[in-house]
Formats: structure tokens, C-alpha cells, sequence
């Protein structure tokens, strides 16, 4: 398997490609409107065939580069089931297995960041958390009907319950961490280890944060998969 880690530092997002080194078909996790050009780049410098375009969800901090990457590439864009992006080639469904040659995509609903959130399990070694779980962290609830209770059960009950080897890709990292592993978040991630489930919520509720700098623009923009022309006219 190729695993490739991006990183777009205006938004600190991690954009994943993954492609079946036979094949030559690769899908890209969480794609950047303005990393585009560099993901085209790379492609084509590997010799690969954009088959799939993956949302974790409907990003609020920067606008997915799906619909761009479509018109240049004929690939599908796919994203969670229930998400508003009727834009979308196809939704996919939790435990729906994605392929491309040798390599193999579970998806696993991981609500509660957003009302519709996968995380995805590749060839059951490298989960990619989306903005369910971060390194040390995880992702906020107060907006896009997020919800504590429920991102605390999906991360503890369907995560971290998955074997301790696995490794942990999130969407976003804002302290230069790029990888940990299950064993490590279920021993120190101080948002869930010690926590019962009512201290998480209110933990939870007392954040206060302040909006995505971009979420006027980037949730209208991903519900139309980063086809900002169609906003406008």
C-alpha cells in the first residue's frame, strides 16, 4: 500500500493519499480546495488514477477540493451517509468496505463532531479519525448538530476498542503531531482517559470557542463539494 500524509498549513488539515501500488488506483481523504494543483502534481509524478474523492464530513475550516479534482480527473466523490452534499456522487454507509486493488477502506460512523462523520479503517492498520479524534484530543461539538454524548460513545466504544497497534491519522493537528496509535490516545488522551461520559459532555460544553474562520464560506462551499461558483449564481 502507498500511504501518503499532506499537509495544508493555513488550515492545519491533513489530506491522506492512498493507492494500490499494482493498480495504480488511489483515493485522497479530506482534499484542500487550494492544495488541488499539489495533489495533481503528486499523482501524476507517482503514476496514479484518482478513482475516489473521501470526506470524513462536512468540513467547516476549509473547502474540499473534491469538486475541482472531479473535473480534472473523473474520480467519484463520496461522502458519509446523511451528509447535505446531495453534490455527491454517492453516500457511503457505516461498515460499507471501499476498494482499489489490494487495498481496502471500512467505513465507521463516528458522529458527534457533525452529524455525519465517518472515520475510515484501511487495511485495518491506519484509521483515519477525520475530526472524531485527534492526537491528544478531539474534535468540538457546539456546532453543525454535533453532539458530546454521542462523540464520546462512537471514539470510546467504536475506536479506541479497536486493537492498540492501529495507527491514528487525524484531519487536523495544531501542535506538529502527524501519527499516534490506539494503545497510545487510550492511555493519554486527556479528553476521554479518566472521564466518564456525563464529565465529557460537560467538559465539552464548557469550551469556548471561537467559529472556524472560515465556516461562513467552507459549509455552504462542502454541502456543494467545493463548487463555490454555484453559490454564486
Amino acid at each position: 500500500m502507498l500511504f501518503r500524509q499532506l499537509f495544508d498549513a493555513e488550515t492545519s488539515t491533513y489530506t491522506y493519499l492512498i493507492a494500490d501500488p499494482q493498480t495504480r488506483a488511489a483515493i485522497l481523504v479530506d482534499s484542500v480546495l487550494e492544495q488541488v494543483e499539489r495533489d495533481q502534481q503528486l499523482l501524476q509524478e507517482l503514476g496514479l488514477t484518482l478513482r475516489f474523492c473521501l470526506e470524513t464530513h462536512i468540513h467547516a475550516d476549509h473547502i474540499t477540493g473534491t469538486g475541482q479534482l472531479r473535473e480534472l480527473t473523473g474520480c467519484e466523490g463520496i461522502v458519509p451517509a446523511n451528509a447535505p452534499a446531495q453534490c455527491a456522487n454517492r453516500t457511503i454507509q457505516h461498515g460499507e468496505r471501499l476498494r482499489v486493488g489490494d487495498v481496502e477502506i471500512q467505513a465507521i460512523e463516528t458522529n458527534g463532531h457533525t452529524d455525519s462523520h465517518m472515520a475510515y479503517l484501511v487495511n485495518g492498520t491506519h484509521l483515519l479519525t477525520g475530526d472524531a479524534l485527534f492526537i491528544r484530543g478531539c474534535g468540538r461539538t457546539d456546532f453543525q448538530s454535533g453532539d458530546a454524548g454521542t462523540l464520546y460513545d462512537r471514539v470510546t466504544q467504536r475506536l479506541l476498542t479497536l486493537p492498540e497497534t492501529v495507527l491514528v491519522y487525524p484531519a487536523h493537528d495544531y501542535r506538529g503531531h502527524t501519527v499516534s496509535t490506539i494503545g497510545e490516545e487510550k492511555r493519554v488522551n486527556s479528553r476521554f482517559v479518566g472521564r466518564t461520559r456525563d464529565e465529557f459532555i460537560a467538559f465539552m460544553d464548557s469550551l469556548d470557542l471561537p467559529n472556524p474562520k472560515k465556516i461562513m464560506e467552507a459549509v455552504p462551499a462542502n454541502e456543494h463539494c467545493g463548487n463555490i461558483a454555484s453559490l454564486v449564481s
